[in-house]
């Protein structure tokens, strides 16, 4: 505990004081002491009075895609913080699809598990009003709908603001926005922040540029063709999701167009060997994984408390090749 405070610049006794989840401790220090924690490793000792009788040793991890590389970081992360408890993991994937969410949030819940981590599609998640005191459940990445419930999630607006704005101070103005659906809260979070960036900047908001939607790699290729090949056509890509971000500089090689400048919402496998390198806001997820976990820790030793947390984590906008003028690149 003592690593923790010094890392997080705060005395033992708010270190206690959040791991126990009290009051009386801002926002902004229980955020310090909840990535510190994750950074060490920190696992308190409460797992064992955790587990009331007939519970399951283990808890259930629930993302949407495991092919996603952000979700698969998460996971591993989480996975590895519940091992550290003495804790074993049922990984679960629900797709895109609510309705197939409920069915694999409930069937686990049958499992009668100490608790649940769940990064959700859904809009609605009042199914878990009856199970979520006695199942505590940790919302990861995405917060919960109509439930009150502890979350743990990235600032995306910030990441986002910073992204766009990063593409401005270049001197870019079209700028194109591609990503999932906007009922993703992510996204619409993102979206916000892309908006806030070019208004900040006296850009207006072109919505021939956007390209949010359910499937955005199934119709890429067409919208690329109408953005670069118009009469105004965009110097730079905000992507708002890694897994898009793959599919769009895919495409941009495919059709040399490298040019562009391009930054992602996520890092990615190969984003830094890739020529030119990706520019990327990392999202951390191994920090929101752990993070993540300890929170369901705490709500595991106190699963009846009626105060939830929703931690939001910070993001870093990391600079590569992506966003540099291609005159002035040093390509490897």
């Amino acid at each position: 505990m003592r690593d923790v405070a010094a890392l997080a610049g705060v005395s033992g006794k708010t270190v206690s004081r959040v791991i126990n989840d009290e009051a009386y401790v801002s926002d902004d220090v229980r955020a310090r002491v909840l990535e510190a924690v994750a950074a060490l490793g920190y696992i308190p000792n409460m797992v064992s009075q955790a587990f009331r009788s007939g519970r399951d040793r283990a808890i259930g991890i629930v993302v949407p895609d495991l092919s996603d590389p952000f979700f698969a970081a998460v996971v591993q992360a989480a996975a590895g913080a519940a091992a550290d408890a003495g804790l074993a993991v049922l990984v679960s994937t629900a797709g895109d699809d609510p309705a197939r969410e409920q069915q694999v949030v409930e069937s686990l819940i049958r499992r009668r598990l100490s608790g649940l981590l769940l990064a959700s599609v859904a809009d609605d998640h009042r199914y878990l009003r009856a199970s979520i005191d006695e199942m505590p459940v940790v919302f990861v990445d995405r917060p919960a709908c109509s439930l009150t419930a502890d979350s743990v999630m990235e600032d995306d607006r910030g990441g986002a603001v910073a992204a766009t704005g990063l593409l401005i101070d270049h001197g870019h103005r079209r700028i194109a926005a591609v990503g999932a659906d906007r009922t993703v809260p992510t996204i619409e979070r993102r979206w916000a922040g892309y908006q806030v960036a070019l208004e900040n900047a006296g850009v207006p908001v072109d919505a021939d540029l956007l390209h949010l939607t359910s499937r955005p790699a199934d119709t890429l290729p067409g919208f690329l063709d109408a953005v670069l090949d118009g009469v105004d056509p965009i110097t730079a890509v905000f992507v708002l999701d890694s897994a898009t971000a793959m599919h769009v500089v895919a495409q941009l090689h495919q059709r040399r167009r490298t040019d562009l400048a391009v930054v992602s919402f996520g890092d990615f496998p190969m984003a830094a060997l890739l020529q030119p390198s990706v520019t990327a806001v990392d999202q951390a997820p191994d920090t929101l994984g752990r993070t993540a976990t300890e929170r369901l820790l705490v709500r595991l030793d106190r699963p009846r408390a009626r105060l939830r947390r929703a931690v939001v984590l910070p993001v870093t906008l990391i600079e590569r090749q992506s966003t540099v003028p291609p005159a002035t690149r040093r390509l490897r």
